[in-house]
């Protein structure tokens, strides 16, 4: 049986390298040795969130690192906005709801960014808010926020907290935390960090930490001052993910070999714009616009004339190419191709020149290389 190759927004594929740094002998995560590894990965891990401030490690996904940042900071009864642009959006509203915040949702269509100015004049018009929540990377509809520009505002309109859900993109793109004024940034293992799922980290500012001290929340497992009082001692409250951490430690040097974030982010970019030229250049269109587009993942819609649930299966089970659908409103309209992690120029070109196959078994009008050598053009542009 051959293995698919996966090209889904998360999980993602694993290098072998991190595989065999996961399979070394199990460790206490009560000894010296553990002590170690921990903060070691956390120095390690720093420069990637963009930031100086103690990043915390939970042996969970990536939703139970937004509900820890939602509980530690508000009370039910108090003002949030939630910024939403699609299905990942739309978690942190229902969080938000279950745990009775008063929800002020600055809502957008699917397929279109959150800009600046909306955001302003929405909290101009808002109570006072103790908390903004916001989406870095929409996975379900391949948008990218502008956090920087989003997080100026909040600071300049408000005292609320900024709190950013970057599980589908930070490992891929820029992240500034400190110098962009984020208050609470939270992403997964399984994404562009190149990992099982399992692990999600959650960095905090020291504004944060002074409204958390004083939230009392009541939840236990995901108490973030627990964590932030076990990391002091370079350990956890409970049993971590100690694989996991072994395969972080080595995802932060492969991106460190890379040349740093700023490179790492650089490749996820230049990804982006071989997808995008590719489709233009098949007449395949897009959910997104240019400005907004994702680094990590693009929406693309189905070729015209195909019915799309066909194609992904002829897709998967003739060239072993697997792409995710999508989600919501979009389901049946769009799929998803995730280019983000371990992931390269190479397998991009691998993936249009399957896709390219595929349209002619379905007898769609194109010209046949026009997507790979738009790709193509792309990436030589890239190297000069």
């Amino acid at each position: 049986m051959y293995e698919n190759i996966l090209r889904h927004p998360g999980p993602t594929p694993i290098p072998k390298r991190l595989e065999l740094a996961m399979c070394k002998h199990i460790i206490s995560h009560r000894t010296p040795e553990f002590v170690e590894l921990y903060q070691e990965t956390v120095n390690l891990v720093n420069p990637i969130f963009g930031t100086e401030q103690e990043i915390l490690f939970l042996p969970s996904g990536g939703t139970a690192a937004l509900e820890a940042a939602a509980v530690n900071t508000v009370s039910a009864g108090d003002n949030v906005v939630v910024i939403t642009v699609g299905a990942f959006g739309d978690y942190f509203v229902s969080i938000c709801e279950q745990h009775k915040f008063q929800v002020h949702k600055l809502e957008k269509a699917w397929g279109e960014a959150c800009t600046a100015q909306e955001l302003r004049e929405f909290l101009q018009h808002a109570p006072k808010i103790k908390a903004v929540f916001m989406t870095y990377n929409e996975t379900s509809t391949g948008i990218l926020n502008p956090i920087e520009e989003l997080a100026k505002v909040v600071r300049e309109e408000t005292d609320a907290l900024v709190i950013v859900d970057g599980v589908s993109c930070i490992g891929g793109v820029a992240a500034k935390m400190d110098e962009w004024g984020i208050d609470i940034l939270v992403t997964g293992s399984q994404k562009a960090l190149m990992l099982p799922p399992g692990l999600s980290l959650v960095a905090v500012s020291k504004r944060a930490w002074q409204v958390i001290e004083a939230n009392h929340t009541q939840t236990y497992y995901l108490n973030l001052l627990s964590y932030k009082s076990w990391a002091e001692k370079g350990m956890t409250p409970n049993t971590p993910a100690i694989t996991l951490l072994y395969g972080l430690n080595e995802v932060c040097k492969l991106i460190a070999e890379e040349g740093g974030i700023e490179q790492t982010a650089e490749r996820h970019d230049v990804m982006k714009n071989m997808v995008r030229a590719a489709m233009n250049a098949l007449n395949i269109e897009l959910l997104t616009d240019d400005a907004y587009a994702s680094p990590t993942i693009t929406a693309i819609k189905a070729p015209q004339g195909i019915a799309l649930g066909d194609f992904l299966a002829h897709l998967k089970s003739k060239y072993h190419l697997d792409f995710a659908g999508g989600l919501g409103p979009l389901q049946g309209e769009i799929f998803r191709f995730g280019h983000m992690g371990y992931c390269f120029p190479s397998d991009i070109l691998q993936a249009v020149s399957l896709i390219e196959a595929a349209l002619q078994d379905f007898n769609y009008d194109f010209t046949a290389g026009a997507g790979i050598l738009a790709a193509q053009k792309v990436f030589l542009k890239s190297t000069k």
